[in-house]
């Protein structure tokens, strides 16, 4: 556990520093971690051992601690205190590669909650980049999906009826069903590109509870469009993206891994 005595004598918080004193501070904590002078699982020592070292208020601890803890380099464990954590990994997104892939690319664990699985009729929003008529039959797949046990994405698909006969027929509780692996096993769909909307917005009641976020809270959002080789639409999504626990880097490819 890093204390007091773990931390450097001197203060090197210079206050004549263009950079503003919490700054100072978090580059600071940063580059301890970094060189594992606080490891990981280490017990960050508490606010008023870092005033004291640091010579600093309270309010730019606590600056510096949540600069960090956005940045995944700690994590408060609630009753216990603030723990080093490792940084979390960026996920490189493609249009064509699904969130099971991209998942097992990384060394984890994909699951998923089922929320809502039906035919529905298409809207025009639905419709229009789906190239089917209003009102026709569409599916839709609302899913919480997890990475080692912990909620990370919504995500809604619509996609067209019939071109997925019997698609609701399978069991959608699996923790690890892929519907990109349906299209192709089942329906011989192959997405090979496609476009993507990356953007931010408040979190609805639903995705605050289901992400487990404290509202108002901000989700990334990512739209995309699928398509085959032959430039028909295989579906389209909207997932809503715990704003720490997934950051996203985004690729475009036209390769299928």
């Amino acid at each position: 556990m890093a204390r007091q005595e773990n931390l450097p004598d001197e203060r090197p918080i210079d206050r004549n520093h263009p950079d503003a004193l919490y700054a100072q501070l978090r580059n600071l904590l940063r580059g301890m971690i970094e060189r594992r002078e606080l490891a990981v699982n280490d017990k960050l020592p508490s606010e008023r051992e870092l005033v004291a070292v640091y010579g600093v208020s309270r309010i730019t601890v606590r600056q510096a601690i949540k600069e960090l803890e956005n940045l995944g380099y700690l994590q408060t464990r609630p009753g216990k205190g603030i723990y080093v954590t490792e940084p979390a990994p960026v996920y490189e997104l493609e249009v064509v590669r699904s969130f099971t892939q991209t998942a097992h690319a990384n060394n984890r664990k994909p699951g998923m909650r089922l929320l809502r699985a039906e035919i529905a009729r298409a809207d025009p929003e639905v419709a229009r980049p789906l190239s089917l008529p209003t009102g026709a039959e569409v599916v839709f797949l609302e899913r919480l999906r997890l990475l080692d046990g912990v909620p990370v994405v919504v995500q809604r698909d619509w996609f067209s009826a019939s071109l997925t006969p019997g698609i609701l027929d399978i069991d959608w509780t699996v923790e690890n069903r892929s519907l990109y692996d349906e299209f192709e096993n089942r329906y011989g769909i192959l997405p090979s590109r496609g476009q993507s909307t990356l953007s931010a917005r408040l979190a609805s009641d639903l995705e605050a509870s289901l992400l487990q976020l404290d509202r108002p809270a901000a989700v990334l959002t990512l739209d995309q469009i699928a398509y085959d080789s032959h430039n028909r639409t295989v579906n389209i999504s909207a997932a809503a993206y715990h704003p720490t626990r997934y950051p996203l880097s985004l690729t475009q490819s036209h390769r299928r891994f």
